[in-house]
């Protein structure tokens, strides 16, 4: 297992600040110059930093607690996901009925979590479009590493421009029902029980890669995992993953023989490898990727180490060149 037991552990000392900032952005370099930038997630990784690989910029940034929720704001779209950064689960409770009685202990044992792929019949939720049920959501940890507690909604419908769903505490008290828009010039439309509806990515096209915690599934050894990687906005960005050979040696070329994909974790995390001897990450330098960005512009890129200026983990120091 090439990530630390639980991240979760690492953020005990973690005060988050749960607001959502732009940071101003960065000079771009001619295409075709190698550039090198790095950008840290904070303490525990409690940071998501959505990055435009044109200017090397961060164009947004959230704490990872600033939603639980994303819609797909697609007209046709029709997924809900869960917060992946926070371990979240969801538990379909075969009822329709938010206030029934419900026994929470079965969420940790019959929960799902959203594949990381992004792939649309791999989420948590599911295809609730035929199916009138409350959903059980298991809220994951926050920065101490302690549980926060559970939610129930009940997807009631969707259409083109909203979808309309019931809300109610754990215990199904409180219910009320919501209408959440789709924003259009987003994938993705961020809904927070204690705020509503929340921007937190950038409109699309906007940025390449988010650098980010997320929930991957070890399915060897059944087991939900908090890893921290960068993952792509899979709406217009493909990528080439090509292993076993130098930076400098890449070409577009190489994509002939690894075909571009938009599974969203195709990056993922395992550009790195940890070891239990050094308690350090040591990044791959023979594994490259080459990206299409949603205006058809090529990038190849390589991650170089995973530590700030003071030893910090969790500072992905990557290089990056137009193609």
């Amino acid at each position: 297992m090439r990530q630390l037991s639980s991240v979760i552990v690492l953020a005990l000392t973690v005060l988050s600040s749960g607001c959502i900032k732009d940071e101003l952005p960065v000079p771009a370099a001619p295409r075709g110059d190698e550039r090198t930038a790095q950008f840290c997630l904070g303490q525990g990784y409690q940071q998501q930093l959505w990055i435009d690989l044109e200017d090397n910029s961060v164009v947004r940034q959230n704490d990872i607690s600033a939603w639980d929720l994303a819609f797909e704001s697609a007209p046709d779209g029709w997924r809900i996901m869960l917060n992946g950064g926070r371990l979240m689960l969801a538990w379909n409770a075969g009822v329709s009925n938010i206030a029934s009685t419900l026994d929470l202990a079965s969420v940790p044992l019959q929960g799902r979590i959203d594949a990381p792929s992004g792939h649309p019949d791999s989420t948590g939720i599911g295809d609730w479009r035929a199916v009138d049920q409350v959903v059980v959501v298991d809220l994951g940890y926050d920065a101490l590493g302690l549980p926060i507690g559970f939610r129930r909604i009940r997807p009631i419908a969707v259409n083109a421009s909203s979808y309309t769903i019931e809300i109610a505490q754990a215990d199904g008290t409180g219910a009320t029902t919501v209408v959440v828009p789709k924003d259009p010039q987003r994938g993705w439309v961020h809904y927070s029980f204690a705020q509503g509806v929340v921007q937190v990515s950038p409109v699309r096209g906007a940025w390449d890669i988010v650098l980010t915690r997320y929930t991957h599934n070890f399915e060897s050894i059944f087991l939900p995992y908090i890893v921290v990687g960068a993952l792509i906005d899979g709406t217009g960005v493909k990528v080439s993953r090509i292993a076993g050979k130098p930076f400098a040696e890449v070409a577009l070329a190489d994509t002939l023989e690894h075909p571009f994909e938009q599974r969203r974790n195709i990056i993922g995390y395992d550009w790195k490898e940890y070891s239990f001897e050094t308690s350090s990450y040591t990044c791959l330098p023979n594994i490259v990727y080459i990206l299409r960005d949603a205006e058809g512009v090529y990038y190849k890129l390589y991650f170089m180490d995973f530590y700030g200026t003071q030893g910090q983990a969790g500072c992905p120091l990557y290089a990056v060149k137009g193609l």
